[in-house]
């Protein structure tokens, strides 16, 4: 190439590289400094920027170094060029990231089946924890009754220890229950009033501790019940009103002022709150009686108290036996253990004198669900062993109980619990509320089951002195004659014969064996007359 050649060509060159890495006008505030504005950069060799006709010297070789773009500070940023045989070497920056993240495979799909559903545990009916809460809730209005040692242990070869809930100010353990449920109530609800129906030791409780709550309470019974029993409800502070001839006359009307009146209408039932009431019967008998074996609790009314305390024992020590008395001629919870459901009723005819408050109500189904997981036994007693259990009762622990109190200590008379002996038992004494009357009528019966009081006939002649003769008998054998009845001409065939009755008592079974046993070799015509 010529040299008018080389001349046109770099004049040609500076303009070019003069145009295009002229500098940027400024940059405003609002815009945004870029390096990399200048994107169609000719590397074409080592020169100087400057055009020939400023009278730069051109070369087309090596000159000085060429000024960069980019802000000197940045460089470090960008990379560094370096000159080498005059040629532009520019090292490539790469961004390093992070680590690189490796997914998981996703996870295999499984059929419903293979997945292992994990129950959740039953809610239960009664906790320890509600026991516990009422206990503290009715430990200010509630005494804390004894639990004693009983003068029977030795005569039935097991410690006896007889927890005395009959001493409570109705006379009933269902004290406990009824003051847990009333303190439960709303404010609305103490303030309205409760209505109750029943002649009941639920009722009696309620009447008294609705009273000493300031809650106003009102009885509703039938023209039927007593009138001893009507004073003892509004000696408590009750509102008592008689109406109709029938206990199911008086619940209806009730039902109805409750309905109209907005009280509250009470009736024993199987409520969680009622039971946890009763339940601190056994909080009490574990802390008072250290190393127990078993507990027998009489299975009364709505089975909450054999629940309840059963629920309690449980929690505390379930080694501990719990065993359930019900009486013979109803007994409901073992056949409904029997078709692993509550009975609603049997058909049955028991002494409603008795075991009135004990046929009040039917087996709920919480109730017997909680008897069917935590009682160990369930076991029937007979009316007479209960009778001779209340004498027993009167005799070595001189306190009168009714046939519901009796009934726990009336399975271990009756030799119905031979696995507890030499073991340390509590039995619950859960009640006395019975009448004088009625219970003079038991004691009476007792003695005859107990064979303490006997009868008898005897044909005496009419000579003088046969009847004489008799008694000096009785006499000599420390007998005590309670009753005689001389009856002439009793049978046509005995014309000259009379028939004397004698009712008599013994101090043991022993005496009364001894005196049958004399009186029918003394004479011959000797009937002794059924129990």
């Amino acid at each position: 190439m010529n040299f008018a050649a080389q001349l046109f060509y770099s004049s040609y060159l500076s303009e070019r590289l003069e145009r295009l890495y002229s500098p940027r006008p400024a940059l405003k505030d609002s815009e945004e400094n870029d390096p990399f504005w200048q994107r169609e950069e000719l590397h074409l060799g080592r020169g100087q920027q400057c055009s020939p006709y400023k009278g730069c010297p051109i070369s087309n070789g090596t000159v000085g170094r060429r000024p960069t773009l980019i802000e000197p500070e940045r460089l470090k940023d960008f990379g560094e060029e370096e000159f080498l045989n005059g040629d532009v070497k520019v090292h490539d920056t790469r961004v390093v990231g992070g680590p690189e993240i490796m997914l998981m495979d996703p996870p295999k799909t499984r059929r419903v089946s293979e997945f292992r559903v994990v129950p959740r545990p039953p809610i239960q009916y009664l906790r320890f924890e509600d026991i516990s809460a009422a206990a503290f809730r009715i430990q200010s209005g509630i005494q804390k009754t004894p639990c004693t040692y009983s003068r029977l242990s030795k005569q039935y070869g097991m410690e006896i220890y007889l927890k005395k809930e009959h001493l409570h100010y109705t006379g009933s353990v269902k004290e406990r229950g009824v003051l847990y449920l009333l303190t439960s109530l709303t404010q609305e609800q103490q303030r309205k009033g409760v209505i109750v129906a029943t002649d009941c030791n639920f009722s009696m409780a309620v009447a008294h501790h609705a009273v000493e709550q300031k809650i106003p309470v009102f009885v509703i019974m039938p023209s039927c019940c007593s009138s001893p029993r009507l004073r003892i409800y509004r000696d408590y502070g009750a509102m008592v009103i008689s109406y109709g001839s029938t206990g199911h006359d008086s619940q209806n009307h009730a039902r109805h002022l409750a309905k109209e009146n907005g009280y509250l209408y009470l009736e024993e039932d199987e409520s969680a709150v009622y039971l946890a009431g009763l339940g601190t019967v056994g909080m009490e008998i574990y802390e008072q009686v250290p190393k127990l074996d078993a507990v027998v609790v009489p299975a009364a009314g709505q089975y909450g108290l054999l629940t309840g305390t059963a629920a309690a024992i449980k929690h505390l020590n379930s080694r501990i036996l719990v065993i359930g008395i019900e009486p013979e001629d109803f007994p409901l919870l073992l056949q409904s253990l029997k078709t692993d459901g509550p009975v609603k009723d049997i058909y049955s005819n028991p002494n409603k004198k008795l075991y009135g408050d004990l046929m009040e109500r039917s087996l709920g189904v919480n109730t017997f669900q909680l008897a069917k997981k935590l009682v160990d036994k369930v076991i029937s007693v007979s009316e007479e062993d209960s009778l001779v259990a209340m004498l027993r009762f009167q005799e070595f622990e001189r306190s009168t109980v009714d046939t519901e109190g009796a009934m726990g200590l009336a399975a271990i008379l009756a030799g119905q619990l031979p696995e507890l002996r030499g073991k340390k038992v509590a039995v619950v004494v859960s009640s006395a509320n019975m009448e004088l009357e009625l219970v003079r009528q038991c004691m009476d019966r007792a003695l005859v089951l107990d064979e303490r009081v006997s009868k008898f006939s005897v044909q005496l002649g009419e000579w003088p002195g046969d009847m004489a003769k008799l008694l000096d008998v009785l006499s000599r054998e420390d007998v005590r004659l309670l009753d005689v009845c001389h009856r002439r001409h009793s049978d046509k065939s005995d014309l000259f014969n009379a028939k004397v009755e004698c009712v008599v008592e013994t101090r043991d079974k022993t005496q009364s064996t001894q005196l049958r046993k004399m009186l029918t070799e003394r004479y011959p015509s000797l009937c002794w007359l059924d129990r």
